[in-house]
């Protein structure tokens, strides 16, 4: 394969190291070391004065994903031979570019049971959500000035509905139920006449809860309103349809698909057809909807995860969700107090977010260097709130802080799984062991009863 013989050049090229450092073996099966801008020595790896005694094992599928080799194949020609620009009419290198693109373009459609030319490329989710959200409503501007969403959207739509309400537009943020699922209800009886658009995520970034999307969408075609989905998190990882969930909008990305990053999509009903307004002015490319010479390798490595994706959907369902299971079983059969967030029915099994009592989020993700995961809280910004995500559930601040959201992906291993288990436990058990409330808690005591007094 193409990129076996660039990286082979390219190890003839690179020097060896010295004799203070040895050279990384990763750790991780879901990571390749090339170019760490960092050294190791024997007794482990420092970088921004942290030190853990090897390269993480990944389990934060979720922020990213790593590229699969095979997109790597299909992207390395449009890099170095096949350069030309996509917008080039008039020359053979134009052409070929232009070929491959609208091939990626049919690859993406048909993940998604779509017209070609129903997808628009983007940079990213994030442009597709603010085209979307802010396109629509700008179109309609006369006659729609209502949205409809839910508290637990990605932080790139709420922010995109912030500043519609600043514009002088109405935004009605759905409550949740304790599961993280939209009480259909609530969403029928806020859709008034002057509704634009309803955006609702397909499966959520924070808790992997697959949201009801059929009956959204039969809602939302019985009021006449057009729907949107964030389905940056489902593509490739659940079977989706747009036609039976009745999607007007859909924005898409590449890099949770184990494609390149910086590319992403817009999926855009052409019947009945949705009018957007361009966010971005310029060459009128991709239909006038997002101007810009559009990246053709990082178009060809999104097309090729598509279709990958396709291919291989149920297999990674499989083994992800017994992944998962051994994940799960693993840690609640050694501690007590470990709580999934969100429903357990309907999510998506490379998502798992647990919550851990009487443990200190900040201190427990410290602990946890050996494994690259997220939380749930914002404990590594300035601020110490818990995830709006969480709270919208209604679970408790001090639960909300304590959670950690694992991801799961297609080169996941059983060793990494059980490593993960292991180094969470260890943390767990040793955080509790420093608790004064875990101590009383084993005592009997019931802590919310607990009158606190001020000092």
């Amino acid at each position: 394969m193409f990129s076996k013989f660039l990286t082979t050049a390219l190890r003839r090229t690179v020097p060896k190291p010295c004799h203070g450092t040895r050279r990384l073996r990763p750790f991780s099966t879901a990571a390749a070391a090339v170019g760490e801008p960092y050294e190791e020595d024997t007794t482990g790896i420092t970088m921004k004065g942290v030190k853990i005694s090897g390269r993480p094992l990944y389990l934060d599928m979720q922020a990213t994903s790593p590229m699969d080799p095979r997109v790597l194949d299909a992207m390395l020609p449009y890099h170095i031979s096949r350069y030309g620009n996509p917008h080039s009419r008039t020359h053979y290198y134009g052409w070929e570019s232009d070929q491959a693109v609208e091939a990626a373009r049919a690859q993406v459609a048909t993940l998604v049971k779509a017209s070609p030319k129903e997808i628009i490329f983007t940079s990213g989710a994030t442009e597709s959500n603010n085209i979307s959200v802010k396109g629509v409503l700008h179109f309609y501007k006369d006659k729609k000035r209502h949205v409809i969403t839910t508290q637990t959207e990605h932080k790139c739509v709420l922010d995109s509905c912030r500043h519609l309400q600043q514009e002088g537009f109405d935004v009605t943020y759905l409550p949740v139920e304790s599961d993280g699922l939209v009480d259909l209800e609530k969403l029928r009886a806020a859709i008034r006449p002057d509704t634009g658009l309803v955006s609702v995520m397909m499966v959520n970034n924070e808790i992997g809860v697959i949201q009801p999307m059929e009956e959204i969408g039969k809602i939302c075609k019985e009021f006449n309103v057009p729907f949107h989905t964030d389905a940056a998190q489902a593509l490739g990882k659940i079977p989706i349809d747009v036609e039976k969930m009745n999607i007007s909008l859909m924005s898409l990305s590449g890099h949770k698909i184990y494609g390149p990053k910086g590319v992403g999509a817009l999926y855009m009903r052409r019947r009945p057809r949705i009018r957007v307004e361009p966010q971005m002015n310029g060459g009128g490319q991709e239909r006038g909807i997002r101007s810009g010479t559009v990246p053709t390798p990082l178009v060809v490595g999104f097309g090729a995860a598509c279709e990958l994706a396709m291919k291989e959907m149920e297999y990674d369902e499989q083994r992800i969700k017994a992944l998962q299971e051994r994940l799960l079983n693993g840690i609640r059969s050694k501690i007590d107090g470990v709580v999934i967030n969100g429903s357990v029915e309907r999510r998506y099994a490379g998502n798992l977010n647990l919550s851990f009592a009487y443990v200190e989020g900040e201190s427990l993700l410290m602990g946890l260097k050996e494994v690259a995961v997220s939380s749930g809280s914002a404990c590594t910004s300035a601020s110490l709130e818990p995830s709006y995500v969480l709270r919208a559930l209604g679970v408790e601040e001090d639960m909300a802080h304590t959670s950690i959201r694992y991801g799961i992906g297609r080169f996941t291993t059983e060793q990494e799984i059980d490593r993960a288990v292991d180094l969470t436990v260890k943390q767990v058990e040793k955080l509790r062991e420093m608790s004064p409330l875990y101590e009383m808690v084993k005592e009997g005591i019931d802590i919310k009863s607990i009158q606190w007094a001020q000092h």
